[in-house]
């Protein structure tokens, strides 16, 4: 016999005359050794099932129906056909129809419509369809029922290989290679009787001539390119996979990926005949081969191959103390079950066997209870089993792959990808083989879920949503650092940043690719919404950037970190108000995982919290913190001069946007003042902000005040200033607005005169200093400097803190 190749074409290839003639270009060159199994057109299979049930209700309007069916067909052989040919298609299949109509006249006379004959009218879909393509081809056509013999059993229909072998022989006869059409779907049954494969009937029937031919291989073409990753529906960033075992195609088909069905590649796994998954309207991409795993993976083969899910699950719990060491229990309970017909899609048992979980369709949830209920209503009378909870709103998450049998820490990725997603699993199970891992979940984090793991091996990017409150001079400078960097980071780390939702004081938009440029048409501003926006169901990580510097925004915190939003922050405002509500920000960080990020709070650009947190994480004693925190007050004294009053630097200063929204904050010491709390407060420390000492640089200037108001103010400060700085001159010293957080005593803000060799006598421009002596740092301290003040350089440590978040949750950044 010839080495064949059979291949499969779908109701969707076949919906109409032009695209069966696409499908004919794919199929005429091949030649001998060819063989095509075809579907009905799409949608005559439930068409012929919908007439069955409208004869049986004595609705004259089948027969309608059908010669509307007959006509589809007509009209495609004429399309396809040359009259001679069209007239022999048509005659044989006017025949069967008319055949079709003393059927449903029976079902009309009988009030009902069994399955069996259901099933002899839904079968001549197939037989038209491929009559009709075997004429435009002008190749043989081979009736299934002729052919194929199945028998009923429980799993379905199971192929009689033997009988259905001799069948093809003798169709065969001497013509051993020419090509042919085959009808899919239809079979028959030892005594002849026609019938049809079931669910997926024609990709089996495709296998099954792939065995009965002993064909190189099967190839099913459909309307998508291959197997995929996950569901493109809900993973958008979903990849095309090149080749997958018959074990992993049958994990993730079981768990509802849209692979060919286990049952349908039985034939070809038994005699090892390789499956092709391919796009009939794009044929030139390669698709996806199933085949025969190798005995090991190789060494760079990704550990998951495909991510899946099962919605609509309901978690049923079977508890009690009396289960313990008791054999027997699990089989009264599958037992049970089955002879109720509930489907049971995962096992999940304690070793301590004190409960057995599963999980169930939800439509069959109360119908499980009660089934269990009554199966062991004697040992709950006897207080032996607790009793059955039933968990509804659930769902089923999956991650499949050959070679996590081979990779450690697998397991460890999948579930911290889901904790970091906030996703709460609420059972867990793993097949010994290793070949999957599946977690019960809610179903309203079924999206979350599948995206989360997807992106955290590296399948798909890593998405966040981000929505930014403030968009100021450092928010802006925050947009355009984002817009720039956006795809860079996409193509090298994978990082998917989105910007979601923009809010000012007055507005918010909120859109899938929020602009700046549409902000002041938004929506009135409303934090609830926007954060919930922001939270989207279908995006694994979502992080709030609060560039304002306003306590109503900061007292939001806590709430978006309850929500699972991950919070960024240059607001010194939480980390330096109340305490009770910094406590609240740290407990719901803490609670749910969700990151609470505010290294500019203290130093812009500068690693000061990250450098503290290392110090104290590894054990050092911080003995003093010293700095130079105000990028404002550096930049006006490192440029002051006997020439240029103090008073002008501020509006120099104002211009080149290095103060706060309110200059009198950097003047009278409270900016700086904050930033000593919030590391304080990192030490452990309960300060309140009114426990430092500050030095006030503008005693009496009013605080809101105009720029130029502010500045008339300052006139008396110019002579004090300009004393100081010539005496500290005559002295071969600088003046620094220096704070201090001591190990014991309250933290000072003060102007000091220090020496030319200090280290803090040496900054430039608007640069901030900070020296930590510690245990280990005792002769000589750490001293961390650099730019701290300016929309970009701030701007740039937001970033910062948003690219170790990515990396928390593993992007490779």
């Amino acid at each position: 016999m010839a080495q064949w190749v059979v291949h499969k074409f779908g109701g969707t290839s076949l919906a109409d005359a032009e695209r069966i003639r696409h499908v004919m270009t794919l199929v005429q060159e091949r030649g001998a050794g060819t063989a095509v199994v075809v579907s009905a057109f799409a949608g005559v299979t439930n068409a012929l099932f919908a007439l069955c049930a409208r004869a049986a209700r004595r609705d004259e309007g089948w027969r309608a129906d059908l010669q509307t069916i007959v006509q589809r067909h007509r009209e495609v052989a004429h399309a396809l056909l040359s009259t001679e040919r069209c007239a022999s298609a048509m005659q044989a299949i006017e025949q069967e129809a008319t055949d079709v109509a003393d059927l449903l006249r029976a079902l009309q006379v009988l009030g009902s419509h069994p399955e069996a004959l259901d099933e002899v009218v839904a079968g001549h879909g197939e037989l038209w369809c491929a009559r009709i393509v075997a004429a435009a081809l002008g190749w043989r056509f081979l009736d299934a029922r002729k052919v194929l013999i199945v028998r009923t059993s429980e799993l379905g229909p199971a192929v009689d290989w033997q009988a259905s072998n001799q069948n093809l022989e003798g169709w065969l006869g001497d013509d051993r290679a020419s090509p042919c059409v085959i009808t899919g779907y239809v079979a028959s049954l030892p005594e002849g009787t026609p019938t049809t494969l079931k669910r997926n009937g024609s990709d089996f029937s495709a296998a099954i001539f792939g065995a009965l031919f002993d064909a190189r291989e099967v190839v099913i073409w459909t309307d998508v390119d291959g197997v995929l990753s996950a569901d493109p529906r809900r993973v958008p960033e979903a990849v095309l996979l090149d080749e997958m075992s018959y074990q992993e195609a049958m994990e993730l088909a079981y768990f509802g990926a849209k692979v060919v069905h286990p049952r349908t590649m039985q034939p070809a796994v038994e005699r090892n005949i390789p499956i092709w998954i391919k796009n009939t309207f794009r044929p030139e991409v390669k698709g996806t081969v199933i085949h025969r795993a190798s005995v090991a993976p190789a060494p760079n083969a990704p550990a998951v191959k495909g991510f899946t899910t099962i919605d609509e699950v309901a978690l049923l719990n079977l508890e009690g103390t009396g289960m313990v060491g008791v054999p027997g229990i699990a089989e009264r309970l599958f037992g049970a079950l089955r002879a109720v017909n509930v489907s049971v899609i995962v096992i999940s048992q304690a070793s301590s066997e004190h409960s057995i979980c599963i999980a169930i369709p939800d439509a069959q949830a109360e119908l499980a209870r009660e089934t269990i209920e009554r199966a062991f209503v004697a040992e709950r009378a006897q207080g032996h089993v607790s009793g059955v909870s039933v968990q509804r709103g659930c769902a089923v998450v999956a991650a499949v792959g050959d070679a996590m049998a081979e990779r450690a820490g697998v397991s460890g990725r999948f579930f911290s990808a889901l904790g970091d997603a906030g996703v709460n699993v609420r059972a867990v199970a793993q097949g010994s083989s290793e070949r999957n891992i599946t977690a019960v979940i809610d179903q309203k984090d079924s999206t979350r879920a599948l995206r989360a793991v997807h992106a955290r091996f590296m399948l798909s990017d890593t998405a966040l949503s981000i929505g930014v409150v403030g968009p100021g001079l450092i928010g802006k400078a925050l947009l355009a650092q984002l817009a720039a960097q956006r795809a860079e980071l996409k193509k090298r780390a994978h990082v998917d940043l989105r910007v979601r939702a923009i809010a000012s004081s007055k507005h918010m938009v909120l859109a899938d690719d929020a602009r700046l440029a549409d902000l002041e048409r938004g929506a009135p501003v409303e934090l609830d919404a926007f954060a919930r926006f922001v939270r989207a169901e279908h995006l694994p990580h979502a992080v709030i950037i609060d560039c304002s510097a306003s306590d109503a925004v900061a007292d939001q915190y806590a709430s978006w970190l309850r929500m699972g939003i991950h919070v960024i922050t240059p607001n010194k405002r939480a980390g330096s108000g109340s305490i009770a509500r910094w406590d609240a920000i740290r407990e719901a960080s803490r609670a749910t995982g969700a990151r609470y990020l505010g290294e500019a709070t203290v130093g812009a650009g500068l690693p000061i919290i990250t450098t503290l947190k290392d110090l104290l994480h590894t054990g050092d004693r911080v003995r003093a913190v010293e700095g130079v925190l105000s990028g404002t007050l550096s930049w006006m004294f490192n440029t002051l001069t006997s020439d240029t009053p103090f008073s002008t630097l501020l509006r120099e200063a104002r211009r080149l946007g290095y103060t706060e929204p309110d200059p009198r904050e950097d003047l009278s010491g409270q900016d700086f003042a904050r930033k000593l709390v919030v590391l304080a407060r990192e030490m452990g420390r309960a300060v309140r902000l009114e426990d430092v000492v500050v030095e006030d640089l503008a005693p009496g200037a009013p605080f809101g005040a105009p720029l130029d108001e502010l500045v008339l103010a300052l006139r008396p400060v110019d002579a004090r200033l300009r004393e100081l700085q010539e005496a500290a001159r005559a002295k071969r010293e600088v003046l620094r607005y220096v704070g201090v957080i001591p190990e014991e005593g309250m933290p000072t803000v003060a102007l000091r005169a220090l020496p030319l060799a200090h280290p803090f006598a040496r900054l430039q421009g608007t640069d901030n200093v900070i020296a930590f002596s510690t245990a280990r740092y005792d002769a000589q301290p750490l001293v961390v400097q650099g730019p701290g003040a300016g929309p970009e350089v701030t701007a740039g440590g937001v970033f910062g803190d948003l690219l170790r978040l990515a990396a928390h949750l593993g992007a490779p950044v």
